[in-house]
């Protein structure tokens, strides 16, 4: 019997999702009303009855359930969609996660009932929370021997225990037995350092017994309520078949092993699917995803191969000797469309790229939306060096998921700042320069009385963005500002003898910052500011925003804070109800402890989840692409150059932040197996073969292998993807300079 079902394999850009998107399109508008989803027909017949009894009714009919890798594949897909079915059959588009979660909450009544938890609201936690709960929780284990034990630093190790947590869900696995397979997956002769697979167990029990008594949420105790609770209950099994009949996933090599009990549920219960499948994929390898696992789900499915090759690509003729030239060392030569930029400094070789990338845009040989930057990891020096030099000459850069802290931006730091300042007992994170930086930052806002600022404009035009500059702000920090434990204070700009010496304009602005502060400390004081959020936003709205239109950057910027704050309280609200063990929670009428353990929180560089997307528009959005590999091949992107720097890093090979602590543990194939070198080196050169295949298959015209002798560091550089170096026939080296006479 032949599967209705659709399993589509091909590599990067062969067509896979316009495929997964005609295969639907088939399905519910084909001619012949006989091969029509039953879905399908019974949507129309439920309407017309429902029109005749009920015109009023919503909609109840079974949807489609549409699946993406990641939320922006996610949202691409779904346009697609909806475009090429002019919206006329319900869909519902989700990251699995995503679909967890809604379901989750959808049905936490029926959790309720059948864990005895307490009748609460839930609250998803995001990382940057769990981790500081985690860490309070964990406290009294964190010793020096525990720390060693799992090798790292307190943040690290909390981090590794809670990805533990995850990497079982996602699998499949129950909390209950991560502990039984840490013993079976770590081997006694290298367990030098005695690591207890017991206790990091019990911690973890613990762990989710605190959320679920407080309603809190993280996407492992998510996924395992919905895999081990959920999916199991007969009611929601059948409201589950209700509500979907037909199932599309696109790129199920980036699934978590779990998503196929769902795949497999729907399919039993006669559900039609659609999956694609990419052998080069996997990019998630070591995040969770298990594409061996997801691949036996083809045995369901008709098998469909997609061997056309991508459209403009380079991978059918470079992708087999570099692959050679990789992994045997083969002495040839690649064909000159692989140049080589080669220095012996990384700084140089960061100026010879970004002059090479202006001169191509500047000629017009490529436009700078046409031109990607990919990097095994990227490091800040690097990020300023091409960024500096682009922008001068008048080329945008964008940097894919910048996951930069929230405290290395100038205006989060003045607005924490600022609210230690407004809110009392928080002298101790208030010093000299903080003041002075918030002070450079507020004074753009300055306004005075209407009509003045464009006077203002016209006799200081040196400072028509900041009126206070850092010589300025300097001085008026040292000579006005009075530290103190409980209340630091700013005095008058007159209490510096030579006030004269400010100027009238940055006296005006500090004036007018002064009075603003004093305004809200006595507003704090008779309880008139409902939230720290709410004064985040009167300062936002009245010193950055002030009617003018802000950078991206600072725009993306000022969104993550104002979501990450507004996470925190609303964290903050829960945990006094319920509060730690041992935590001295204040009443909610003293807010500063909260205000001071936010501002420590973002100035200890923990990276918050990313804000809701935002897209740059306009002339930014023509820019060159900077990202990392990981973050390059999950956006699906595709240039026409892609320059690869620092190609003799080994790291090229290596899965680095891409891959969890324990991760090969709980792949379903080798489930507590242990993970030796030699899987290790196995894993190296297969993550390194899918790398090259995937970028070679998003990039059609040229490739730049940027390579420096010397790393950061000042080491040598032998990483795998030197013998394509020393391959390459076209190299751009440093030119020499010759001594004048």
């Amino acid at each position: 019997m032949v599967s209705d079902s659709l399993w589509i394999v091909g590599a990067s850009r062969s067509g896979k999702t316009a495929r997964l998107v005609k295969q639907f399109c088939s399905w519910v508008q084909t001619e012949n009303p006989n091969q029509k989803l039953s879905y399908t027909k019974n949507l129309v017949q439920k309407k017309d009855l429902r029109r005749q009894k009920h015109p009023y009714l919503q909609q109840t009919e079974p949807a489609v359930l549409v699946f993406a890798a990641n939320d922006d594949n996610r949202r691409q897909l779904a346009d697609r969609i909806v475009t090429s079915t002019q919206g006329k059959y319900p869909i519902r588009a989700k990251t699995i996660l995503g679909f967890f979660q809604d379901e989750i909450i959808l049905y936490w009544p029926l959790l309720i009932q059948s864990l005895h938890l307490k009748a609460q609201f839930p609250v998803r936690l995001r990382p940057e929370t769990e981790q500081e709960l985690a860490t309070k929780l964990w406290r009294e284990h964190l010793d020096e021997d525990f720390l060693q034990a799992l090798g790292g630093s307190e943040y690290r190790v909390v981090r590794r225990i809670l990805d533990l947590f995850q990497l079982a869900a996602y699998s499949g696995v129950p909390c209950e037995d991560i502990s039984q397979i840490l013993t079976k997956a770590i081997l006694p002769q290298e367990n030098t350092v005695n690591l207890d697979p017991q206790l990091l167990g019990t911690l973890l029990l613990d762990w989710r017994k605190w959320c679920l008594d407080r309603g809190l949420l993280t996407y492992g105790i998510i996924t395992e309520l919905w895999c081990q609770h959920l999916l199991s209950d007969r009611h929601y099994q059948q409201h589950l078949v209700k509500r979907y009949q037909a199932v599309l996933a696109d790129d199920v090599d980036e699934y978590p092993g779990v998503a196929r009990r769902l795949f497999d549920f729907l399919l039993d219960e006669g559900a039609v699917g659609a999956f694609t499948y990419n052998p080069d994929g996997g990019v998630r390898w070591g995040l969770g995803a298990d594409p061996k696992y997801l691949e036996e789900l083809a045995r369901r499915c008709r098998v469909e191969v997609l061997n056309q090759p991508a459209e403009n690509n380079l991978a059918d003729t470079l992708s087999a000797p570099m692959v050679e030239l990789v992994t045997e060392s083969m002495l040839s030569s690649l064909p000159e469309v692989v140049r080589s930029i080669q220095t012996t400094s990384r700084a140089q070789l960061l100026r010879l790229t970004a002059e090479e990338i202006v001169k191509a845009i500047k000629t017009g040989e490529v436009e700078a939306d046409q031109v990607a930057i990919i990097a095994p990891g990227l490091d800040a020096i690097a990020r300023y060096t091409l960024v500096e030099i682009l922008t001068k000459q008048g080329i945008f850069l964008e940097s894919l998921n910048d996951q930069r802290p929230l405290i290395a931006s100038p205006i989060i730091r003045a607005l924490l700042t600022l609210m230690a300042v407004v809110y009392p007992d928080l002298g101790r994170l208030v010093d000299r320069d903080a003041i002075a930086e918030m002070l450079v930052v507020l004074s753009k806002g300055y306004s005075g009385r209407e009509g003045e600022r464009e006077k203002d404009e016209l006799l200081f035009p040196f400072f028509s963005n900041y009126y206070i500059d850092p010589v300025r702000a300097g001085l008026i920090a040292d000579y006005c500002f009075v530290p103190h434990i409980d209340r630091p204070n700013l005095l008058a700009v007159t209490a510096f003898d030579r006030w004269d010496r400010i100027g009238y304009a940055a006296t005006k602005a500090y004036t007018e910052i002064l009075q603003w502060i004093e305004q809200q400390r006595s507003q704090q004081e008779l309880r008139l500011i409902p939230s720290p959020i709410s004064l985040l936003d009167r300062a936002i709205q009245r010193f950055l925003w002030n009617g003018s239109n802000l950078p991206y950057e600072q725009l993306a910027a000022l969104r993550e804070l104002l979501e990450t704050a507004q996470h925190y309280w609303e964290i903050d609200t829960r945990l006094r109800q319920a509060p730690l063990s041992g935590d001295n929670s204040l009443p909610p009428s003293s807010p500063s402890p909260t205000v001071g353990e936010f501002i420590e929180l973002l100035r200890r560089g923990t990276i918050t989840a990313n804000p809701y997307p935002m897209r740059a528009v306009g002339s930014a959005s023509k820019a060159v692409t900077l990202a990392t590999i990981f973050q390059y091949r999950a956006s699906r992107r595709s240039h026409r150059w892609h320059f690869w720097l620092d190609a003799g890093s080994p790291l090229w090979s290596k899965g680095g932040a891409a891959t969890l602590f324990g991760a090969p543990f709980f792949l379903q194939q080798r489930l507590g197996e242990p993970w030796t070198a030699e899987d290790d080196k196995l894993s190296e050169e297969q993550r390194l073969q899918r790398i090259l295949a995937d970028l070679l298959y998003r990039v059609s015209e040229k490739v730049y292998l940027c390579h420096s002798e010397l790393a950061v560091n000042g080491q040598e550089q032998l990483g795998p993807l030197l013998p394509l170096v020393n391959a390459c026939v076209s190299v751009i080296t440093e030119p020499t300079s010759s001594a004048t006479p």
